[in-house]
């Protein structure tokens, strides 16, 4: 990367993007949410379950089913090549070449999204038959090959069912088929959940290297607000729908300014010191700290 994520030109524009639920009652799930994601920068999205985290995601994406409908806004991508993508205006098969080229998803519970009777390295290369068409099965399988020792699972796992491998290697071969036509961004909802706490901040450390070799951008979603303090340069907090705060991942920390923000920031226990949550565990941490690095396991599920 050439350029720091604090002042690099955005890759994203969300603006005033809504989804309502067509149920009896309509249910607003996502109201009026703007957002820019910087190009390499990784965004954390916060908040409790429900407030509509994983609805703009997949709104985002147009990946939602009825009865979700989007009733308003926009999601631009501003493509490396220079255009703007108006994602809502992509016909199908545009569509289904973007998503994947150049937007990326690690599902919420990704962990158990194999196919449990494909080989792994058969389920890595179905991305490559897909989208690449013309390589051959030869460059497929060196592809495959080089990006399970890029997540460090080996490729000697290329022959392995997903029961034979842990399940931090069974995320860490999704986050693989993830990254495998180098997209401009990658969306993570959730993805180090049920994973123990050594396991989580191992694939969280792999996460931020990764980024940094290849510049992708992060949106990563989680209740988990400690966690994203480990990993992200900004964070946007979630309730009821709507960003009720987004600022750099030390601001936060330091001084939120929204009482919801506090609140999820004093819910977690610290391991040492006085009860009384997170903020009063870490006060007089910070000013010794040039970056806040809580520990993971306050934020353990």
């Amino acid at each position: 990367m050439t350029t720091e994520p604090g002042h690099a030109p955005p890759l994203l524009t969300v603006s005033d993007f809504s989804v309502v639920y067509d149920v009896e009652p309509p249910v607003a799930a996502v109201r009026d949410v703007s957002f820019e994601l910087r190009r390499g920068e990784i965004l954390g999205l916060a908040g409790e379950s429900g407030c509509g985290k994983t609805t703009l995601a997949y709104g985002i994406q147009r990946l939602l089913r009825p009865p979700a409908v989007i009733t308003s806004g926009s999601a631009v991508l501003h493509d490396e090549d220079g255009v703007d993508v108006d994602i809502a205006r992509l016909d199908p098969e545009a569509l289904r070449r973007f998503r994947w080229d150049r937007v990326s998803m690690v599902f919420q519970g990704a962990m158990n999204a194999h196919n449990p009777v494909m080989t792994i390295g058969r389920q890595l290369a179905d991305v490559f038959t897909t989208h690449r068409p013309r390589m051959s099965r030869s460059e497929r399988t060196r592809e495959c090959a080089e990006l399970l020792d890029l997540v460090g699972v080996g490729r000697e796992r290329l022959r392995s069912y997903p029961h034979e491998l842990s399940g931090g290697m069974r995320q860490r071969v999704m986050i693989a088929m993830a990254l495998a036509l180098k997209p401009q961004l990658m969306i993570m909802d959730e993805p180090t959940t049920a994973l123990d706490v050594l396991v989580q901040r191992e694939i969280l450390q792999q996460i931020s290297e990764l980024r940094k070799r290849f510049g992708f951008s992060v949106i990563f979603i989680t209740h988990d607000l400690p966690l994203l303090l480990e990993i992200s340069d900004r964070i946007a907090v979630m309730r009821e729908g709507r960003i009720v705060e987004l600022d750099d991942a030390e601001t936060i920390y330091r001084g939120a300014r929204h009482e919801y923000t506090r609140t999820l920031l004093s819910s977690f226990p610290s391991l040492t010191g006085e009860r009384g949550g997170f903020v009063r565990a870490h006060e007089g941490q910070a000013s010794a700290q040039a970056r806040p690095r809580p520990a993971l396991a306050g934020g353990a599920r």
